[in-house]
């Protein structure tokens, strides 16, 4: 035997003792003297598909970047389109949402805790176990290029780990693995819904209370998180007067399900299409439409007569602004939107930008929400408090927010809104309409802090919000849309269809006449 072949011989027995010592439970982790023997193995760096949902969740993991901002970039930067772009979208918001699922697997297949792991090789893992449990994806495939991943991000020792790791993954299917490592749901079903649906425990708790809070039955908790794990129906919105129905669905679009003024995309980024690029049309929940649509349509009649000052209290990144600022131009009106970060300010410029050239009178400020209600006092017949929340509503669209806030956020949060709501009824005429809004279900963040704000007025009364939200919906839909027993109106996305929007509707008390009664 030659002096090559036994130095290959060897190294390829180096491998294969490396590799079982690589990793799987009680054996160790990564170990950097790895090497493959295939010079082509060796080299390669898996996917573009791959290498761009890895590239997504270091962002969201390292840079607190959103989901739904940072894949559009990186699919148009790395020029990842056609099937490709969809895999990579299935395989970055499906790791994400997954993860605590996923980590509670892995930690089943390590000898340490998962804390102890470089978090870029958790990442690849995490990529890797949701190919081979969640995806139509052949195990050889998603193991080896998993592996390839882990080798390019990492270095050679971890694509040893990772091999070992994914293969006992790779033993048993999703079901078999929750069997195993879920807790039983008579003995604890909060941990048992936390591993089966993927979401902390605390916000299982606290969606649980949220449906019971809203006159739901808790029973509905997993249907909840389970349309909370499903990717969401991309939903556009027309600006008004700017296009209608026929020139999107002569795009490919169709008739959306709730809001007069959606449409609904069939898959992928529809920025390519003309009217989003010429700022005609955008991407927007119909939930998000309905909340700003139930203050601009509906609470037609519930203001004073002169009904000429609008506000958007908290208005990056510019959506509702640009959906209400449409609306100004049938009523006569004026719309300040005001933004506390001026990159969000510039957010709410690019959005109402067409609008403005159109010939809406729309104002963009940089200034603190809780102060306006102090500066302009009475001024607005009509304010959007769409307050920072907790994100909880839109976990679909949004999957890195379940484990990126803590339970600790939400008294932060709470105490911001309260701010922001007593500004805006300071900043409401007397007979004006404030619409206070989340993105969030809790309660803490829904009907206690309008409860609380209450108790410390009394120029300010609730209205049912469930008429104005039937407004702006399609009348096929108006019939049979249920939103509850009011007076405020919570969407859900096992209901609807749409994030979990809060709308609740205050009106300011007209101010007494001289006979000390209220104005008519």
């Amino acid at each position: 035997m030659s002096a090559e072949r036994r130095d290959r011989r060897d190294h390829r027995s180096r491998d294969q003792q490396g590799r079982s010592r690589s990793g799987a439970r009680g054996q160790g982790g990564p170990r950097r003297g790895y090497s493959d023997s295939r010079p082509s193995e060796r080299t390669r760096r898996s996917t573009p598909s791959r290498q761009v949902a890895f590239e997504g969740l270091r962002l969201v993991r390292e840079e607190d970047s959103y989901a739904n901002l940072v894949l559009p970039r990186l699919l148009r930067t790395h020029q990842v389109a056609g099937r490709d772009a969809a895999f990579t979208t299935e395989l970055f918001y499906g790791a994400l949402r997954a993860q605590g699922r996923l980590d509670a697997i892995l930690a089943a297949c390590v000898d340490r805790p998962l804390e102890k792991i470089d978090p870029p090789l958790l990442d690849v893992l995490r990529l890797g176990a949701y190919q081979l449990l969640d995806m139509s994806v052949a195990r050889h495939a998603a193991t080896s290029e998993t592996v390839a991943l882990a080798r390019w991000v990492v270095g050679a020792g971890a694509a040893g780990f990772a091999n070992a790791v994914l293969r006992r993954v790779g033993e048993k299917d999703r079901e078999q693995w929750i069997a195993e490592v879920a807790p039983d749901r008579a003995q604890d079903p909060t941990g048992h819904l936390a591993v089966v649906h993927s979401h902390p425990r605390w916000v299982v708790r606290a969606l649980s209370d949220a449906l019971a809070g809203h006159g739901r039955s808790r029973e509905e908790i997993d249907e909840l998180l389970a349309a909370q794990n499903q990717a969401p129906a991309v939903s556009l919105v027309m600006r008004p007067g700017l296009t209608d129905l026929e020139e999107l669905i002569d795009h490919g679009a169709s008739q959306a399900r709730l809001s007069v003024f959606a449409a609904s995309w069939p898959a992928g980024d529809p920025g390519g299409m003309d009217p989003v690029a010429q700022g005609r049309v955008a991407v927007q929940d119909e939930g998000s439409q309905l909340a700003a649509l139930a203050l601009a349509l509906g609470a037609d009649g519930l203001v004073l007569a002169e009904d000429h000052h609008w506000l958007d209290l908290c208005a990056g990144p510019g959506g509702k602004a640009a959906l209400m600022g449409g609306l100004t131009v049938a009523h006569d009106a004026d719309l300040l939107a005001v933004e506390l970060q001026e990159h969000r300010t510039e957010l709410v410029d690019r959005a109402v930008a067409t609008l403005q050239e159109a010939g809406c009178e729309i104002t963009t400020r940089t200034a603190d929400g809780t102060a306006i209600g102090a500066e302009q006092p009475g001024r607005f017949s009509r304010v959007l408090a769409d307050v920072p929340c907790s994100g909880l509503g839109a976990l679909r669209r949004r999957p890195e927010a379940r484990w990126r806030r803590t339970p600790g956020d939400i008294g932060t949060l709470t105490t911001l809104q309260r701010m922001l709501l007593t500004s805006a009824l300071d900043a409401a005429a007397p007979g004006g309409v404030v619409a206070y809004v989340t993105c969030s279900p809790h309660l803490a963040e829904t009907r206690l802090i309008v409860a609380d704000v209450l108790k410390t007025r009394q120029d300010v009364e609730e209205l049912d919000a469930r008429d104005p939200v039937r407004a702006g919906v399609l009348p096929a839909a108006r019939e049979d849309l249920d939103l509850g027993e009011g007076p405020a109106v919570q969407l859900w996305p096992h209901i609807h269809g749409t994030d979990a929007m809060y709308i609740h509707l205050l009106r300011k008390r007209p101010a007494p006449t001289e006979e000390g009664n209220p104005a008519a």
